[in-house]
C-alpha cells in the first residue's frame, strides 16, 4: 500500500512521506472546516435550508477536494467560496429579488463554460499570459489577506466605526488572549522547526478553550446527516438566461475565473510549483477540477466551489501531493456524521494559524520589481485590494485592468503578453457590471 501511494503521487519524488501528506491534510482541513456552518448561515439568506445545505456544502468539499488529489495531484482543497456565497445571498436573492434557484442556474452555467474553456486549453493559456509581478502579487496578497481573515477570526481586530474601520480587541478577554497564545505557540515551535507547529498548536487552543469556556465542548460525537432533497437538482438554467439576468451570471463567471487562477498560482508560488517561466504544470488538471467542483455543487443545491486559500497552510505543512488533498476530502466526508466535533474548533485556534501561513506567503513581495514603477504599482493594486476590500477577486481583476494602462503609459506595450488583453477586458467588465 505505502509503495503503491508512493508510485502514485510520488512522494519520493516531491521529498515527502505519508505521515507528512497526511498532517498537511489534517492542517488544511481544520482551517477550512468552518466552511461547513459558516457557509450555510449565509445561504439561509437566500432561503437554502440550513441542514440539506451543510450536506451540499460538505459533498461539494468531499467531490472537488478528491478529484484536485487523485486526479490533478496536487495539495489543494476545494470547497464552496467565501465571497461568492455572500453575493448571491444578499446581493442575487435579497437586493436584486431573484431565486436562489436562479443563482444555481448561472453557477451550473458558469461551471459548464469553465469545464469547455479548460478542455480546449483557452484557461491554461490565460494563465501563462499573467506577468510575472502580477502572480507574485497575488502570493502576497492572498497572505495578507489571510493575516486579515485570521486576525478577525480570532478577535485580534475587530470591526471599528465610521472613519475607523478597524478596532483593536479587547487584549484583556479570555478569547483574545488564547488567540495570542496560539500564535506565539506556533510562532515558537517554528522557530524550533517542528514540522507539526500548526497543527500542534490548533489542537492545543482547541483543549484550552474547552475549560476557559470560550467554546463549548460537543454534546454529541455522531449525527446524521440531514436529507438533500429539498435543493437537490432544484436549479433554474431557464430563468438564469434571462436578458435581465445577464449581469449576474457575468459577475458570478468572472469572480470564480480570478479567484481560482489567483488562489492557484499564488499557493502554487509559496509551495515552488511554478516552472522557471512562472506557470504552473499541468495547470489545466486542478483548474478542471474546480470547475466540475461548481458544476456539481449547483447541482447538490450550492454556490460556486473553488481552491481554497487555506491550503496554504497545508502546504506549510510539508503538503506537496495529491495525497494531502484526499486525506482532506476524507475528512470532510467524516465531517457529514461527526459535524458536532469538527466544528467545536474556535476561531481562537484557527486564526492564528491563518496569520501565520499569511506571514509565510508575504515573502513573494520581496520578487516584485520595486526600482520599476509600472510593475510596482499593478502588483501593489492587487495586493492592498485583496485585503482591504475583503475579497481576492476584486484585487486579482484590479491587476489585470491596471496592468496594461501603466505598460501602455511607459511606451512598454511589448512587455504585455496578448493573452492579457481578454483578462483585462473581462476584468473591466466585472468592474462595470458588478451590482454595488
Amino acid at each position: 500500500m505505502r509503495a503503491a501511494l508512493d508510485r502514485y503521487f510520488g512522494l519520493s519524488r516531491q521529498g515527502t512521506n505519508i505521515r507528512t501528506e497526511a498532517m498537511a491534510g489534517l492542517v488544511t482541513f481544520m482551517t477550512m472546516v468552518y466552511i461547513v456552518i459558516v457557509n450555510p448561515a449565509i445561504l439561509m439568506a437566500a432561503g437554502i435550508p440550513r441542514g440539506p445545505s451543510m450536506v451540499a456544502t460538505i459533498l461539494s468539499a468531499v467531490f472537488g477536494t478528491l478529484l484536485m488529489g487523485v486526479y490533478a495531484r496536487r495539495p489543494f482543497a476545494i470547497a464552496p467560496y467565501m465571497g461568492e456565497n455572500a453575493f448571491v445571498a444578499f446581493t442575487v436573492v435579497k437586493l436584486l429579488g431573484y431565486s436562489w434557484q436562479q443563482a444555481l442556474g448561472a453557477i451550473f452555467l458558469s461551471g459548464i463554460i469553465f469545464v469547455v474553456m479548460t478542455v480546449a486549453g483557452l484557461r491554461a493559456w490565460l494563465a501563462k499570459a499573467i506577468p510575472m509581478g502580477l502572480k507574485y502579487s497575488f502570493a502576497a496578497g492572498i497572505g495578507l489577506f489571510l493575516t486579515f481573515v485570521g486576525l478577525n477570526e480570532s478577535g485580534i481586530v475587530t470591526l471599528g466605526i465610521p472613519g475607523a474601520p478597524v478596532h483593536v480587541g479587547d487584549i484583556r478577554s479570555t478569547e483574545v488572549l488564547l488567540a495570542i497564545l496560539g500564535l506565539f505557540l506556533m510562532g515558537i515551535l517554528m522557530t524550533k522547526r517542528v514540522r507539526a507547529a500548526i497543527l500542534i498548536g490548533i489542537l492545543a487552543i482547541t483543549f484550552l478553550s474547552i475549560p476557559l469556556g470560550v467554546t463549548k465542548a460537543p454534546e454529541g460525537w455522531v449525527s446524521a446527516p440531514p436529507s438533500l432533497a429539498p435543493i437537490f437538482f432544484k436549479i433554474d438554467i431557464l430563468g438564469a438566461l434571462t436578458w435581465g439576468f445577464l449581469a449576474v451570471v457575468l459577475t458570478i463567471f468572472i469572480m470564480d475565473f480570478v479567484d481560482t487562477m489567483g488562489t492557484l498560482i499564488g499557493v502554487s508560488a509559496r509551495a515552488g510549483f511554478l516552472d522557471e517561466d512562472g506557470n504552473l504544470p499541468d495547470i489545466e488538471k486542478p483548474m478542471l477540477a474546480d470547475a466540475l467542483a461548481t458544476v456539481f455543487g449547483a447541482l447538490v443545491g450550492t454556490t460556486t466551489s473553488g481552491t481554497y486559500i487555506e491550503s496554504a497552510a497545508g502546504v506549510e505543512a510539508g503538503g506537496r501531493t495529491g495525497l494531502t488533498a484526499v486525506v482532506v476530502a476524507l475528512l470532510f466526508l467524516v465531517c457529514l456524521f461527526f459535524a458536532p466535533l469538527f466544528t467545536a474548533i474556535p476561531g481562537q485556534a484557527t486564526g492564528p494559524a491563518l496569520i501565520i501561513v499569511g506571514m509565510l506567503m508575504l515573502s513573494a513581495v520581496t520578487k516584485i520589481k520595486f526600482e520599476d514603477f509600472t510593475e510596482l504599482m499593478p502588483g501593489f493594486i492587487v495586493i492592498v485590494l485583496m485585503s482591504f476590500t475583503y475579497n481576492i477577486g476584486i484585487g486579482i481583476a484590479a491587476g489585470f485592468v491596471v496592468y496594461p494602462i501603466f505598460k501602455l503609459a511607459a511606451g512598454r506595450r511589448a512587455d504585455i503578453n496578448p493573452g492579457l488583453w481578454p483578462l483585462s477586458l473581462l476584468s473591466l467588465l466585472f468592474f462595470i457590471f458588478y451590482p454595488y
